[in-house]
C-alpha cells in the first residue's frame, strides 16, 4: 500500500469525525433555540399584551375601560375570550361607561422595517386623537423620532379623518407635508431629517383610516355599552 493510500485512509475518518461533530453542534443549537422559544413565548406574549393595554388608554384620552371587537365580513362583533382574528377594534369607555373612541392597530413598511402602531379614533370628533408606535426599527436619532418627537406627535391630537356624505370614503386624504407647512387638519407635518419615516406613518394612517373609518361608523351603535 502506498503512502498516498494510507494518508487517504487516515484522512477519511478525520473528516467523518468533523462532520459528525458539526452536525451534533447544529442539532444542539437548534434544540436550544426551540426550547428557549417555547419557554419564553408566554412571557413575550404577556409583555406585548401589557404594552398594548397601556397604549389603548394612552391613545384614547379619558378612557378607563375597554371592550374588544372583531370584524367579520364588514360586520363588527364583540369578542368574548380569545380570538385569532387579526383585525380587532378596542373600544374605550369613560368612568360613566360612555364611548370615548376606538383604538386600532395598523402597520406598514418604514425606512428600515415594518412599523406597527396603534391609533385612537374619536367618532364624535371624526378625528384621530392619539398615536403610539408599538414596534419599529427605524434609525436611532432620525427615524425613531416618529416615536419621540413631541411636535410630530401633535399631528395626532386631532387629525381629521371625517367621511364624505355617503360615508364610504374619507372626505380628505391624509397627506404628508414638509415640516412647518401644515395648514389643514388632515395633513401630517413631517420631521426634518426623517422624511421617509414620517411619510411611512402617513401612508399607514391613510390606508388604515380609509379602510376602517367607514366600517366603524357603520357599526357605531355596536360599540356603545
Amino acid at each position: 500500500m502506498s503512502q498516498t493510500d494510507m494518508a487517504q485512509m487516515i484522512e477519511a475518518p478525520k473528516s467523518w469525525y468533523m462532520i459528525r461533530a458539526l452536525a451534533g453542534i447544529g442539532l444542539m443549537c437548534a434544540l436550544l433555540i426551540v426550547t428557549t422559544y417555547e419557554m419564553t413565548f408566554e412571557t413575550i406574549k404577556a409583555n406585548k399584551a401589557e404594552v398594548l393595554e397601556r397604549a389603548i388608554f394612552k391613545v384614547l384620552p379619558g378612557s378607563e375601560t375597554k371592550n374588544i371587537f372583531e370584524v367579520n365580513n364588514g360586520e363588527v362583533e364583540k369578542v368574548e375570550g380569545e380570538t385569532k382574528n387579526e383585525m380587532k377594534y378596542y373600544a374605550g369607555y369613560d368612568a360613566n361607561g360612555q364611548l370615548v373612541g376606538i383604538a386600532l392597530e395598523a402597520a406598514g413598511q418604514g425606512f428600515q422595517d415594518v412599523v406597527r402602531m396603534l391609533y385612537g379614533y374619536s367618532p364624535e370628533k371624526q378625528a384621530i386623537v392619539g398615536m403610539q408606535v408599538l414596534e419599529s426599527k427605524e434609525t436611532p436619532g432620525l427615524g425613531d423620532k416618529i416615536e419621540k418627537d413631541a411636535a410630530f406627535q401633535k399631528n395626532f391630537a386631532a387629525l381629521d379623518v371625517s367621511l364624505d356624505d355617503a360615508g364610504q370614503n374619507l372626505k380628505n386624504e391624509v397627506v404628508f407635508v414638509k415640516n412647518g407647512t401644515k395648514t389643514n387638519p388632515w395633513e401630517i407635518d413631517g420631521i426634518t431629517g426623517a422624511t421617509i419615516s414620517s411619510k411611512a406613518v402617513t401612508a399607514i394612517i391613510q390606508n388604515s383610516a380609509s379602510a376602517n373609518m367607514p366600517v366603524i361608523n357603520k357599526n357605531l351603535d355596536k360599540f356603545k355599552k
